[in-house]
């Protein structure tokens, strides 16, 4: 497999690379077993996590044991076919998923304040 190749090199890796894979436009359908089937291929997985409500539907979270294999994926899974659908395999980066996240809290909780204080946005 070419994961041995790549440590054999010593080959650096660059700093956005690790473990831990955010997948998007996934069937809204696939099962873990599907996608253990899929992300398998390229080593061992440690977990996966797929999103079942209406904000994180069609994505997942996949977690490898080695980051080599976690990169072989990414290489070899971005834009695969599934269902018609063309995979979307980034590498996780906690600070711009916190970042969104952080950004609908906030949005939530200007809109309570509005609402608790009678503040209406719209053009008089």
């Amino acid at each position: 497999m070419t994961t041995v190749s790549l440590r054999k090199q010593n080959t650096r890796l660059p700093p956005e690379v690790n473990r831990v894979l955010y997948v998007r436009n996934l069937p809204f359908n696939i099962t873990s077993e599907e996608m253990y089937d899929i992300f398998g291929k390229y080593g061992a997985i440690r977990q996966i996590r797929i999103g079942c409500n209406k904000d994180t539907k069609g994505t997942a979270f996949v977690v490898y044991e080695d980051i080599y294999d976690a990169k072989q994926a990414v290489d070899h899974l971005s834009g695969f076919n599934v269902a018609n659908r063309y995979l979307i395999v980034l590498y996780y980066q906690h600070a711009k998923m916190s970042k969104k996240f952080d950004q609908k809290k906030n949005e939530e909780e200007v809109a309570k304040l509005q609402e608790k204080y009678g503040i209406s946005t719209k053009d008089k």
